[in-house]
């Protein structure tokens, strides 16, 4: 589960720098990610789709024989790629340069590969497989980082701190409170992911506008056939489900849901690194700072939040990029189009892998989280005499007070109070003030016991220790270790 550092860019000869990098693959994705998008990858899932057409194929009667099927195998992960692309030179269709290349290596087969299939065979197929490798890696990594974040919460579950709405003071919660919040989002997302994963069909055997007419005359018109193939493939390549009906490719609005998914994860990271850099400000609660790290290039003293910058970056990127595939699906014309295609190239792979990016940072930061309990409590007691004036004001009325007369000056204290910390600097003084005035009938004393900020939480405790327990337990305990620590690229 690690990620590494930019070994790729440290290594690269002086020739390389000529040319754009990308730094989702050179300085943020991991390995894992970046492999499962990868050209090995994408062409050995071809030949596997290629060989499990021709098993089905064979199984249903088609005369292709064993040796064929030998040959296939002995090459599926043996890419012979210049032979590819120099034939894609020539001919400019990238599968059918493939269906050559593939065709000198495993010289009996060459007469049956892709037999009754079109391009979006592979493509789109490959397309699926390749989404829900990525679909379960994001929900393994979603997985650690809840586990790491309910760590945090659980530890931190008591911990009194100011809440805030509209960014100003309110009724307190808790630090650990707050990351479940943040915990509770990456939930969500990581049950979308989950199903996705689970749910995404393969668009299985339809043919050039999906009426599986070549498959129909291959089989001689035997329905039967046609429909137990698509079954067959299907489950060679492990899916049970297909796409029901399909053009040419299956339907883009699939390539929109993988994104609207990605899309709620960058949302998340968003919102919770958003939280972070403010409490960084507030130096309340720091993402991890290395020893050696520097904040500043001018300032050395400085502490950046860049861990949660970056993620902010990120997310923004994919939230961006979402509205690509509804786009594309939106203008899909008839059967199929090709304008969908360059973008897909992009967007799918770059999303895919700064989301990946997004949740191995969070790991990092959660790891890591550096909590300044002093500085919380300051701020805790420099606002704590505002929100103690309602169990001041129930206090008093117990003591034979008259409860709207009380309010009234409560609020006059209150204001008198502010007015003096914000435009004098003053320290704050309601409590005194209060307690002089005899219609309460309290002195300092009485009031001071209704400061303990541990008054003021609530349940947020117990609301910590009933979702981890009912809602993360189930699926972190299943977990069979992984990296503590995620280690970030540079």
């Amino acid at each position: 589960m690690n990620g590494h550092y930019g070994v790729g860019e440290m290594t690269r000869k002086n020739d390389d720098y000529e040319t754009y990098v990308n730094p989702l693959t050179s300085r943020y994705a991991s390995r894992e990610m970046a492999r499962i998008f990868s050209p090995q990858v994408k062409f050995r899932t071809w030949r596997r789709l290629w060989i499990a057409l021709a098993e089905a194929e064979q199984a249903l009667g088609l005369p292709i024989t064993d040796e064929q099927i030998a040959a296939l195998k002995r090459y599926e992960n043996d890419i012979n790629f210049a032979e590819a692309e120099a034939r894609e030179r020539e001919v400019r269709h990238d599968v059918m340069a493939h269906v050559y290349a593939y065709g000198l290596q495993a010289k009996e087969a060459a007469p049956i590969i892709h037999w009754g299939a079109t391009s979006a065979y592979v493509g789109d197929n490959t397309d699926i497989i390749v989404m829900r490798d990525a679909l379960r890696l994001l929900a393994e990594k979603l997985a650690y980082l809840m586990r790491d974040l309910a760590g945090f919460a659980m530890q931190y579950r008591d911990l009194p701190t100011l809440g805030f709405t509209h960014f100003q003071p309110a009724q307190l919660t808790t630090v650990g409170k707050r990351a479940a919040l943040w915990l509770q989002d990456v939930y969500f997302d990581y049950l979308d992911v989950v199903f996705l994963a689970d749910s995404i069909p393969l668009l299985g055997v339809k043919g050039t506008t999906g009426t599986q007419a070549s498959f129909l005359e291959l089989f001689d018109g035997d329905e039967g056939r046609v429909v137990a193939l698509e079954r067959l493939v299907a489950e060679k390549v492990g899916f049970t489900e297909v796409v029901p009906l399909s053009g040419q490719t299956y339907t883009r609005k699939i390539d929109s849901k993988a994104l609207a998914v990605l899309s709620g994860i960058a949302q998340t990271a968003s919102k919770m690194t958003n939280d972070i850099r403010l409490l960084q400000s507030m130096k309340e609660v720091e993402e991890p700072f290395e020893e050696k790290q520097i904040g500043s290039s001018a300032m050395a003293y400085k502490r950046n939040p860049m861990r949660s910058e970056r993620v902010s970056s990120l997310a923004r990127y994919i939230m961006g990029v979402a509205g690509v595939p509804a786009a594309t699906e939106a203008t899909q014309w008839f059967e199929r189009t090709l304008d969908d295609s360059a973008a897909r190239r992009i967007v799918l792979p770059e999303a895919f892998m700064a989301a990946d990016a997004i949740v191995d940072i969070l790991r990092n930061i959660s790891d890591g989280f550096v909590v300044h309990e002093q500085v919380i409590r300051t701020h805790i007691m420099s606002e704590i005499p505002f929100m103690a004036t309602e169990n001041i004001l129930m206090e008093a009325v117990k003591k034979g007070g008259d409860r709207q007369e009380l309010h009234e000056r409560i609020r006059v204290h209150s204001m008198a109070a502010a007015g003096a910390v914000k435009d004098e600097g003053k320290p704050n003084d309601l409590l005194p003030r209060i307690a002089a005035d005899p219609a309460f009938g309290m002195t300092e004393r009485d009031i001071k016991n209704l400061l303990e900020p541990s008054l003021y939480i609530g349940r947020s405790a117990r609301q910590v220790e009933e979702f981890v327990e009912e809602h993360i337990r189930p699926i972190t305990d299943k977990l069979t270790g992984g990296a503590a620590k995620v280690e970030l690229k540079v």
